[in-house]
């Protein structure tokens, strides 16, 4: 055998897709005497290598039946761009060879990624479309340090997994190929051998940028980085603003049942652009806070088991099409939300689940490793390049799709590591502790790096314990959020509500308890998802009475909700009162608006909006206990709540005053800040909400006579079953 050919087995081990190194073989290669040209061609009978000129060079000496193919080239020194043309029985067929491209991936790569510190690492990682050494093509890059074997594999190569076996890069764990010929649109996956020599399922791209729909499971090659934005303007305003002291009312959305198309079909980014969105705007909401695209495979989970991370689900569209969908929700001056989902992952078998063969993205220990709640698998945050990986997606959503705030699901299962286990059921930490201190350090991390790179961004925190400081900067020893949900806050006062309220006298403080923290963090305040749902109804199903009364009810609720500090979020459904629990599957019940009691909700929560972003008393200090005031608190008899809400010194400010029973409050006195004229901005017993009609006029005149510690005092008329707000207003 010629000094230039190839071992034997070095050619069976190839053949046999178990070549530790594929690179080392195939391609072109500096031999004496030349340059030796070594191919693998399933099917082919012959293949010679063309010149730039489409010349040929060499005919190719077919070695295995196989397909493995290899020539010698004498009048060349050095590697020169080249193609190869195969032919058999069935045809002839031109094509550049992957294993003639140099690695596209640097040293500075590997570096980063072991260090964790890789913070643009979707830009290298995933399926890139590039032009690498003037050919046109896509860069496959993956994390897979265990594997003895890493191919890419798809139509484009019949999923055979001998034909694009990748180039390990020994000090990340990085594997690489540049497949020329191929580009957006193409179906992919990775075909992986584990250390112990089993070829495992065929996985999904973990920074796959495109997914196909469900039941399918395949990475389809996407451009996220091209799109055309016009929103600079809301952007630089954004950059400007500061979250805690501006408006914000948050409508939650699960994109899948805001609405449907005929035959209960999803609506697209594009049809949800040109009927969600003026919707929203419409109502005043600030933000949208959709439940989470990330690519998923099943719709129960409502997103919160995702698998594409990278990937906005294909159940609406395509990436371009999500983009389209922020762009203009920007120009109606709605900011986006996304809920985040790095507290766990699902083990379906083309996932991350033992991705290299080995628990290489989960904590290797089940006590750290498996959550028993959601039979999940839980992220290995002490690994570096599992939180780089993290912390770069997080990033990839606010730099590539323009995403305003992430809302981090399920904060509380990460922090402790005896989260909905039993003794004998975790492990804890050396000095018997509970904290998650891994979880700790890259949830600190995760807020500096989007505070730091994406100015105007928020981060919150759906964290249901006490756990101190998730909203206090991480530099004096908090998390880092900019809010967290006050969960105490809204069981307690949907528990007051769903009393008779005969009884609501005994129950009193559910509704006062909640100010004795209200700004030990940044709070917004939630009625969300997960409280319709799993048996729980609607929040119109909670309130007691005949029909005149839950809604009374329901529009008293809302007022005082957006009466108290606290930013605001409302799930979808909930602003126009829908009475069934809230189905995944299927459309909100729209048709209810024709009736005049729901359409009166809607009206109301139009005009709560309106009047939270119109006067600064309503937000400017929902995060400072300067900005409220208790007028009565302890009217428990009379289930009378009232108290100021205080902007800026040049703010007027807005007594709220709430009757949670349904008899009139006549002639009931409540102490002001300043005589004169309070006019009434509110009152949810207003006809044109539903209600009776009962109220003050227009407004109310308060006189130099103290009460309640104040200097000044009126008489006011609390409905039946409302809320009212009165600003101050003596011209």
């Amino acid at each position: 055998m010629s000094g230039w050919m190839a071992a034997q087995e070095e050619v069976a081990a190839l053949i046999g897709a178990v070549h530790g190194n594929p690179f080392a073989l195939l391609g072109p290669h500096l031999v004496p005497g030349g340059l030796v040209v070594r191919a693998f061609v399933p099917h082919a009978e012959s293949v010679e290598v063309l010149d730039a000129e489409g010349r040929s060079v060499v005919a190719l000496t077919r070695r295995d039946p196989a397909g493995f193919f290899e020539g010698l080239v004498t009048d060349r020194r050095r590697r020169f761009g080249y193609r190869l043309r195969a032919a058999n029985a069935g045809g002839v067929w031109e094509f550049q060879d992957p294993y003639a491209f140099a690695p596209v991936l640097g040293q500075t790569d590997d570096y980063l990624l072991v260090e964790g510190t890789h913070q643009r690492l979707y830009e290298r990682l995933g399926a890139h479309p590039m032009v690498h050494e003037d050919v046109p093509g896509v860069q496959f890059a993956v994390w897979a340090p265990h594997a003895r074997r890493v191919s890419v594999v798809g139509d484009f190569n019949h999923w055979d997994g001998r034909c694009h076996q990748m180039r390990k890069r020994i000090d990340s764990g990085l594997w690489e190929i540049f497949a020329p010929g191929i580009g957006e649109g193409t179906v992919y996956k990775y075909e992986i051998i584990g250390p112990d020599g089993a070829l495992l399922p065929l996985k999904a791209d973990p920074f796959g940028f495109a997914g196909e729909k469900r039941p399918s499971t395949a990475s389809i090659v996407a451009r996220t980085d091209g799109f055309a934005w016009t929103d600079r303007a809301y952007m630089a305003g954004r950059g400007a603003t500061d979250p805690r002291r501006a408006p914000m009312t948050v409508y939650e959305v699960h994109l899948g049942s805001w609405r449907r198309g005929e035959t209960n079909r999803f609506l697209t980014y594009d049809e949800l652009i040109a009927t969600l969105i003026p919707y929203a705007a419409d109502l005043g909401f600030t933000h949208l806070e959709l439940m989470p695209i990330s690519e998923h495979p099943l719709d129960a989970s409502w997103g919160y088991q995702p698998i594409g991370l990278f990937a906005p689900t294909s159940r609406f569209g395509d990436p371009a099409g999500f983009a389209r969908f922020v762009d203009a929700a920007h120009a109606a001056g709605l900011g986006v939300m996304i809920d985040w989902v790095p507290a766990h992952f699902p083990t379906d078998q083309h996932g991350l689940s033992r991705f290299d063969g080995t628990a290489l993205y989960e904590h290797a220990d089940p006590r750290r490793g498996f959550h028993p709640d959601w039979n999940t698998a839980i992220y290995d945050f002490g690994r570096r390049e599992v939180a780089n990986m993290l912390h770069a997606n997080a990033l990839y959503w606010l730099d590539r799709f323009h995403i305003d705030g992430l809302r981090v699901d399920a904060v509380a299962s990460m922090l402790y590591l005896d989260y909905s286990r039993q003794p004998g059921q975790w492990l804890p930490n050396p000095d018997g502790s509970n904290d998650n201190r891994d979880a700790v350090a890259f949830l600190r991390r995760f807020n500096e790096l989007a505070y730091a790179t994406h100015p105007g961004s928020m981060t919150i925190a759906e964290e249901s314990t006490a756990w101190s400081g998730v909203s206090a900067p991480a530099y004096a020893g908090g998390l880092g959020f900019g809010f967290k949900w006050n969960m105490g806050w809204m069981h307690d006062t949907l528990d007051y509500m769903a009393q008779d309220p005969v009884h609501r006298r005994w129950h009193h403080n559910s509704m006062t308890f909640g100010l004795l923290y209200a700004f030990s963090e940044n709070f917004v305040l939630p009625l969300s998802h997960d409280e319709v749902v799993h048996g729980k109804g609607s929040i119109l199903g909670r309130m007691p009475g005949d029909e005149w009364q839950r809604f009374a009810n329901l529009r008293a609720y809302y007022a005082f909700m957006w009466g108290h500090p606290g930013k605001k979020l409302l799930f979808m459904g909930q602003e126009f009162g829908q009475s069934a629990e809230w189905n995944f599957d299927q459309s909100l019940d729209w048709h209810l608006l024709d009736y005049r009691f729901h359409s009166g909700v809607q009206a109301l929560i139009r005009d709560l909006n309106r009047l939270h972003r119109a006067h600064p008393a309503l937000h400017a200090r929902d995060c400072e206990a300067e900005g409220f005031h208790w007028i009565v608190g302890d009217d428990a008899d009379q289930s009378v709540y009232a108290w100021l809400r205080l902007g800026g010194a040049e703010d007027p400010p807005v007594a709220v005053i709430c009757n949670f029973t349904p008899v009139p409050r006549e002639a009931y006195r409540i102490g002001l800040p300043m005589a004169g004229r309070w006019r009434e901005i509110l009152n949810t017993d207003a006809p044109a909400y539903g209600g009776g009609g009962l109220g003050n006029l227009g407004a109310v005149m308060a006189e130099a006579v103290p009460s309640h510690g104040f200097p000044a005092s009126a008489e006011v008329l609390a409905p039946p079953l409302a809320t009212v707000f009165l600003i101050f207003d003596p011209d």
